[in-house]
């Protein structure tokens, strides 16, 4: 009968595991795939807890030998799998992961890597880079689709970030961070201003469209001449331009076709919003401005600056900063209290000004998923929801104003 070998102190060691001159241990093992593995530890009971895990793992069909594998060596696997995603997109995903994760939380080891190791590294990105909710919610989405492969793969047995993101909004009220519609009130003023004023008029077509059509930002700088339909009033939503940093390392315009077919849309063009054009029309023909740029083989865009070049959304956004400015400054020099101010708003919030105004009129939920072009009906729902909250209260607080009615 063979003996059995023990250690030092003539404990036995099971098939596998030995130990070293230096009185640690090691566990030797081979894989399905005939590969050699082994763990270390410096006392027996801790390489056999190392021993179980292991048994389980490939019990459970757990990969085994990989515990060596980051963060870091999973993106960029998922960054070679990766499909279906707009170039611009998938662009803004890497600068995120490489700019936040790939430093520090990218060098961890995926196997070690626990629930609440995620949810503090998002608390950091929160509490000390001071990022916004929304830029957190990018790199989510990246990190939770890393993970996931990982647990495809049979690296990990559960998603770490699963559900973490929810519970930061929830835990810090994020949720109740809505995009605020500029009331009735505040949207007479920044039209009117843009009317009278010699020095913004120029941008009221723009903001016009944008007011009373709900497109998106890059939809109205995207849009072209052949486009639109003056005869059947309809404009013809195809294309987004969009701004970004390209393979060669260059910033530069491209043309993204819309991410879903609810993106591709016909928009009903309301009177005022034909006016803007024609408005805009006119404008660049007493400046002689012409449209010469061509970008991915498009041309003839609408809204161009006096030098024939594309609109940017940031300048856009800083052309409304300056509005406010010089709105509410004249609003003070009229009065020291003026009933109503223009508050801090951007281009996405006309498009989410002329959403609440369709909700507030009762249009029909789906025609405003269409106009909008949003493809999930819970989207709209949610715009719908917030948009109608405060109209309802008004409407029902006419009931009270009637002593009669409650008096039958």
């Amino acid at each position: 009968m063979a003996q059995k070998r023990t250690d030092k102190d003539r404990k036995v060691l099971k098939k596998g595991e030995s130990q070293r001159v230096d009185g640690t241990y090691d566990y030797r093992w081979t894989t399905r795939d005939g590969k050699r593995h082994s763990v270390y530890a410096s006392s027996l009971d801790e390489l056999r807890a190392k021993e179980a895990q292991i048994q389980r793992d490939e019990a459970d069909g757990i990969k085994t030998g990989t515990s060596n594998v980051t963060v870091n060596d999973m993106f960029k696997l998922w960054c070679e799998l990766k499909r279906g995603l707009k170039d611009n997109t998938f662009r803004n995903y890497q600068y995120m992961y490489n700019q936040y994760v790939s430093p520090d939380f990218g060098r961890n080891r995926l196997v070690t890597v626990k629930r609440s190791d995620v949810k503090r590294f998002y608390n950091m990105l929160v509490d000390g880079r001071v990022l916004k909710i929304a830029t957190v919610d990018t790199i989510h989405t990246v990190l939770h689709q890393v993970f996931q492969l990982a647990v495809e793969d049979n690296i990990i047995r559960i998603n770490p970030s699963d559900g973490i993101l929810k519970e930061l909004k929830q835990s810090r009220n994020f949720d109740t961070e809505k995009r605020r519609a500029l009331t009735t009130d505040e949207q007479r003023l920044f039209v009117d201003f843009l009317k009278n004023s010699r020095m913004y008029n120029h941008w009221y077509p723009i903001f016009m469209v944008m007011l009373g059509t709900g497109m998106r930002v890059g939809e109205v700088t995207g849009l072209r001449w052949c486009d639109i339909d003056m005869d059947k009033d309809i404009i013809n939503v195809n294309q987004t331009l969009v701004y970004y940093k390209h393979d060669d390392g260059t910033c530069r315009f491209s043309i993204n076709t819309p991410k879903t077919k609810s993106g591709r849309r016909e928009i009903p063009m309301l009177e005022i919003v034909k006016d803007a054009l024609m408005k805009e029309r006119a404008y660049q023909y007493e400046n002689g401005i012409r449209c010469n740029v061509s970008v991915d083989g498009y041309t003839d865009f609408v809204f161009v600056n006096r030098f024939g070049n594309l609109q940017h959304q940031g300048t856009l956004n800083k052309a409304i900063k300056r509005i406010i400015r010089d709105c509410n400054d004249e609003l003070f020099e009229k009065d020291k209290n003026p009933k109503v101010l223009l508050p801090r708003f951007s281009c996405h919030n006309l498009r989410h000004t002329f959403a609440t105004k369709m909700c507030e009129c009762g249009i029909n939920i789906k025609v405003i998923q269409e106009i909008l072009g949003h493809s999930d009906i819970e989207t709209t729902m949610d715009v719908y929801a917030e948009a109608t909250k405060d109209f309802k209260k008004k409407e029902l607080g006419r009931m009270e104003i009637s002593n009669d009615l409650w008096s039958l």
